[in-house]
């Protein structure tokens, strides 16, 4: 099946179109691989799950036993440890912008291998929050929508991904942007999501990931679905992944940063 679907607009309203192939899947229990190595000198994690029915609850089997191991082109070598069921560890390091780094993930008999590459870390400047128009009443509150500003590097490609939590609460809504009609630009980019209602008084994280190609093109399938449950059930459609064999989830090396916004 083919999706298309426009991309995240920037406040100089530019707007593209994609075509992307997402398979339809409706089979339980495949492998579920949520696998990140940041630049932040800390544990990284990686989390082994079976997906359920797309109509089941919201609880994911663990995988446990599995032997998980990350490399790097310059020849270091990374154990994770199964510390909770189906959650792998490793020892504090920090990955390094500009490396590829390799994932293996060996369950049973079956051994899956990833390969993501760490871009060059990209700063957001501020935050700030507007009001948004209101569909319907609200108990005499306005709602909030954050806007993210950075400087995108020109000259190279640039690939980024944002996550938002609200007082605490992850939103579900996917943000995933691209620099292909910006590049070089000052970027002003509104997170516009429909999961959780922001008022003042609400404290907006905000974490922004400079991903690699094959991780932009996993978040923005994502995106395009907005609105199904892509998290961990069987969905309507299956993004494109970077592991192999095919399996769900994904493995990224990315740099991250993230702000804090009290709203007023």
């Amino acid at each position: 099946m083919k999706i298309l679907y426009p991309c995240l607009l920037t406040a100089a309203l530019f707007s593209c179109t994609k075509v992307i192939d997402l398979k339809l899947d409706s089979n339980a229990g495949e492998l579920d691989i949520e696998a990140n190595i940041t630049n932040l000198d800390t544990v990284q994690e990686i989390y082994l799950r079976t997906n359920v029915p797309f109509s089941a609850d919201n609880q994911y089997p663990p995988v446990s036993h599995a032997i998980v191991t990350a490399t790097d082109d310059d020849g270091s070598r990374y154990t994770f440890t199964e510390t909770r069921p189906g959650e792998y560890a490793s020892p504090a390091f920090a990955g390094i912008a500009g490396r590829t780094y390799r994932l293996q993930v060996q369950v049973d008999t079956q051994q899956y291998v990833a390969t993501s590459t760490m871009p060059p870390l990209v700063r957001m400047d501020s935050l700030t929050d507007k009001n948004r128009p209101l569909n319907r009443p609200q108990d005499g509150r306005d709602q909030k929508v954050i806007s993210v500003y950075f400087q995108d590097p020109a000259g190279i490609p640039n690939q980024y991904r944002f996550i938002e939590w609200v007082d605490g609460v992850q939103v579900n809504s996917v943000f995933a942007y691209d620099d292909q009609l910006t590049d070089g630009r000052y970027v002003t980019l509104e997170l516009l999501e429909q999961d959780i209602d922001i008022y003042a008084g609400d404290t907006v994280k905000v974490e922004m990931q400079c991903i690699d190609q094959p991780m932009y093109t996993y978040w923005f399938a994502l995106e395009s679905q907005q609105g199904n449950n892509f998290n961990g059930a069987v969905a309507p459609a299956n993004p494109p992944t970077n592991i192999n064999p095919e399996t769900l989830g994904y493995f990224s090396a990315h740099t991250t940063q993230t702000l804090t916004l009290i709203v007023k």
